[in-house]
């Protein structure tokens, strides 16, 4: 191995140990299932080193490798490989510890009903949403993310919050907002 070699591979090395977090959150909202998260997101990865040269000229590397990760997703949903969830699963966030800040569950309940409300959109309304809510992107960057014009990204968005704001699983209160809400009550 050269020196510039090993010199790359330590660029990419820190690059991907950086992004992986946020990549693996992304590719989660996108799948909805942990394994398959991992993988897009290691797919992604690999894509990425193989174009490393490429990724590094880029005026946003974050952006490229954001592009790679939703081109494979794509390419899985054109192949006919839906992710799917076993019925009565709810994504694997069960059995995470219970902690004493109610916050803290609630936000955990309100996850547990986003993410089936996330499922049941189409890809490219799901990827709208992931790119401009989680990602906290521009319409102008989503778009170059999932290749398409603004006006693609503002229908998809809005087409897709009008399915969340209809959703059953949004639209029931959780417990814990039961509970506050019977305290206030008193």
């Amino acid at each position: 191995m050269t020196a510039e070699q090993s010199e790359r591979d330590a660029d990419f090395q820190g690059f991907m140990a950086s992004r992986w977090p946020r990549l693996l959150r992304t590719a989660y909202l996108l799948t909805g299932e942990q394994h398959a998260a991992e993988d897009l997101a290691q797919t992604a990865l690999e894509r990425a080193y193989v174009a490393w040269r490429r990724v590094t000229q880029a005026e946003d590397p974050d952006a490229y490798v954001r592009r790679i990760l939703i081109n494979a997703h794509s390419r899985r949903f054109r192949h006919g490989r839906r992710p799917e969830l076993p019925h009565g699963q709810s994504g694997g966030t069960e059995g995470t510890q219970h902690t004493e800040d109610r916050d803290r569950i609630a936000q955990a309940d309100d996850r547990l009903a986003l993410l089936p409300a996330l499922l049941a959109l189409p890809p490219r309304q799901r990827q709208a949403v992931v790119l401009r809510y989680w990602e906290d992107l521009s319409v102008d960057e989503a778009a170059a993310a999932m290749g398409c014009s603004t006006g693609t990204i503002k229908s998809q968005t809005a087409k897709a919050l009008d399915k969340l704001r209809k959703s059953p699983a949004l639209k029931q209160p959780t417990v814990d907002a039961r509970e506050r809400a019977a305290g206030k009550e008193r």
